[in-house]
């Protein structure tokens, strides 16, 4: 059986999908601490729909103070 092979995220270095990877899919502890900073530092983002981010903005939760 093949093992299936994916490129890190980061680095795009070859991992394997294996239980020997255990940072899968990423090459190293390095590389998914630095996605992990670039998501909270917000270098990536999920484009929203405006309509969408008013409808569940927190300020329209009743008993919350405005």
């Amino acid at each position: 059986m093949a093992v299936l092979t994916v490129n890190c995220p980061s680095c795009r270095r070859p991992v394997e999908w294996t239980e020997a990877s255990p940072y899968r899919p990423f090459c190293s502890l390095r590389c998914k601490q630095q996605d992990f900073c670039d998501w909270a530092n917000e270098r990536h983002i999920v484009p929203g729909d405006a309509e969408e981010d008013d409808f569940f903005s927190e300020s329209d939760v009743p008993g919350r103070p405005q």
